[in-house]
């Protein structure tokens, strides 16, 4: 009996022993410049797996961690009015409850004898914040009382679930007779979408990391959007890497083989001039001239391309203050996503998917979203590509932008000239 207890208490003893071993080793790892609450909360985390580590196997309901759940519970879900889920979650409640909804088929997980599931709002809620805010995953799991690495499984599976039940839904070419109107009153006929690419910094990739430098020296993944009148996205591209010129990622995309096989869209041809001209979509000087799609002139202009120009800029201008605004809504674009290439893919369409539900939704776009407080605009600089030398292009493309040319000269002549 006696060398029984002996051999209990030498277990025992060799357990506590090992578990302050590890609370030692995750001692030196933690960074004790961090604010009490993150370091209290990620110490917790590790002494528990390290103890459980070295107990025996138990029902995990005795040791797994409590987490504190009550600010969203208790003062997000039931407190907080419009005004506060803009400025944390960039959308209203009501918004955001009808995304939950949505998502809900796609996110709904099953109870288990070992824990409760998260709920399918806070699975969302977690998401959207760490999203729409340049925070670090540590930080997300402080302020809803998860694990960080909870957070990182919670953010790619409400991605995930975004892009299969969302995107196709949102993002999508549709209404493009009232699209063509639109630009049509802005200046710029049969225009049904205007085309350009930003670039979105990444952390350093394990292999190939110099093909993701660009030529501002920070690594990136290059998004390429169309985007109609209103700046809501049409179309996405995501993937090629940042040394990759926009010319080049255009031609890597479904939309150059829909557009080069004439069905990019409904057909819908008009005459200018004597000359037939199908839909087209604008981009700037780093695209190349094609039939379906107008860049501007280069070198000595007459008045009329440089009127054409000019009313090519003020409709491609939707294009730019979408990615400023996608950029805005949704900070973690902002900074160096932290998350593998693939990962950061479907983090950066999931955010293009939420900015057209935000814009769809008439959501409140507050201007200070905009500011550069942190100065990361500034640091990840969008690098500029090289312009495209139009004189290679095909003799129909140049036919068809010299009508448009002269058709807008026509109807919109200034008397100045």
């Amino acid at each position: 009996m006696a060398s029984h207890l002996f051999m209990l208490w030498g277990r025992r003893a060799e357990r506590r022993f090992m578990a302050f071993r590890a609370f030692l080793r995750c001692r030196r790892a933690l960074n004790w410049e961090d604010d009490d609450d993150t370091f209290m909360a990620d110490w917790e985390d590790m002494m528990n797996a390290a103890i459980a580590a070295q107990s025996p196997c138990v029902d995990r309901r005795f040791w797994s961690k409590r987490t504190s759940t009550a600010w969203w519970d208790h003062i997000v879900l039931q407190t907080w009015d419009d005004q506060e889920w803009l400025q944390n979650f960039h959308m209203r409640k009501q918004t955001f409850l009808e995304l939950c909804e949505e998502l809900t088929p796609a996110l709904r997980r099953q109870s288990t004898q070992f824990r409760e599931p998260i709920p399918v709002q806070k699975r969302v809620a977690i998401a959207i914040w760490k999203l729409a805010t340049p925070g670090c995953y540590r930080s997300v799991a402080s302020q809803f009382g998860v694990g960080k690495s909870t957070v990182g499984l919670v953010v790619m599976e409400v991605c995930d679930a975004i892009l299969k039940v969302v995107y196709p839904r949102v993002v999508a070419m549709k209404n493009v007779p009232e699209i063509r109107a639109a630009f049509q009153k802005m200046g710029f006929p049969n225009c049904a979408g205007a085309i350009d690419a930003t670039h979105v910094p990444i952390v350093c990739p394990p292999e190939g990391a110099n093909e993701y430098a660009n030529c501002n020296g920070y690594y990136s993944l290059v998004l390429q959007g169309l985007v109609d009148h209103r700046g809501r996205f049409m179309n996405t591209n995501v993937g090629s890497t940042g040394k990759v010129h926009d010319a080049k990622v255009l031609t890597r995309s479904g939309i150059y083989m829909l557009g080069q096989a004439g069905t990019l869209f409904p057909p819908n041809d008009i005459v200018i001039n004597g000359v037939s001209v199908p839909t087209v979509i604008l981009g700037d000087p780093a695209y190349p001239l094609l039939p379906w799609l107008m860049t501007p002139y280069h070198g000595h202009m007459s008045p009329g391309k440089r009127k054409f120009n000019e009313t090519l800029s003020n409709c491609r201008v939707v294009v730019e203050h979408a990615f400023g605004r996608l950029k805005a809504r949704w900070r973690c674009l902002q900074n160096r996503l932290d998350a593998n290439v693939a990962n950061a893919i479907r983090m950066i369409v999931a955010c293009c998917t939420l900015h057209n539900i935000c814009e769809a939704k008439g959501e409140y776009f507050c201007t200070e979203w905009s500011q550069d407080t942190d100065g990361l605009l500034n640091r990840f600089a969008q690098p500029e590509s090289a312009p495209i030398n139009t004189s290679t292009c095909s003799r129909e493309a140049r036919e068809i932008r010299d009508a448009i040319c002269a058709h807008i000269l026509a109807t919109q002549e200034d008397p100045k000239e």
